[in-house]
């Protein structure tokens, strides 16, 4: 499989979901109930960030858990976070910026990889290297659903907007043409996942699930 057969794979594994848990998890323990209670609760993917020291343990650890998710590496800014995130077992990358030198590693090692785009020089920037999958980073400061319907009248790149979205305006965003799936925190707030609150994560969940039925 070509490099852009693979990101067109995940891309289209990740637009059946929608909508895309982001976590920043500081004790890996935690993992595996974690991965378990989105994927049986109607979101079976992740991006575990490199926020936290514990990340590719938690990577590992959900990976061990939830051999089916869909499991991305965000908040990627160096091609050594590449390499943890491929050794973890993850199925693609993202990260918050453009960097080209990652970009092209994460290529030249078949992970797909969406970087963080937020006006038209950077989505120039990355289609000019073959990029036509990209996030939409900070969704809310930049300019939201606003910006990003100018982006998609201009350019043949689809999106996925993280940073801003939550359970009152997901389905804004999904409801764009390009826009292919959304990241969000509002199902796995910390102070939940920290006091192992299962049951309050899945029904903010469930709820999240709902939002695309």
């Amino acid at each position: 499989m070509s490099y852009d057969q693979k990101v067109e794979a995940i891309r289209n594994k990740l637009a059946e979901i929608k909508i895309v848990p982001v976590l920043a998890v500081s004790d890996a323990k935690l993992a595996p109930m974690l991965g378990k209670t989105l994927s049986e609760n109607g979101l079976p993917c992740a991006e575990v960030t490199f926020r936290t020291a514990a990340a590719v343990e938690v990577m590992k650890e959900i990976r061990k858990a939830c051999p089916e998710m869909v499991l991305g590496a965000g908040t990627v800014l160096s091609t050594e976070q590449v390499d943890m995130a491929i050794e973890a077992g993850c199925d693609f990358a993202v990260s918050p910026g453009f960097n080209p030198e990652v970009v092209k590693y994460a290529m030249s090692k078949g992970l797909p990889f969406i970087p963080g785009v937020n006006n038209p020089s950077h989505v120039e920037q990355a289609m000019s290297i073959g990029l036509k999958v990209l996030k939409f980073f900070p969704a809310g400061p930049s300019g939201g659903v606003g910006m990003l319907k100018a982006l998609n009248a201009v350019y043949p790149v689809d999106f996925m907007p993280t940073g801003g979205v939550n359970v009152d305006n997901a389905m804004d965003y999904l409801g764009l043409p390009k826009v292919f799936c959304c990241g969000g925190t509002w199902m796995v707030p910390a102070d939940l996942v920290d006091g192992e609150k299962w049951d309050e994560i899945a029904k903010l969940t469930k709820d999240a699930a709902a939002l695309i039925q």
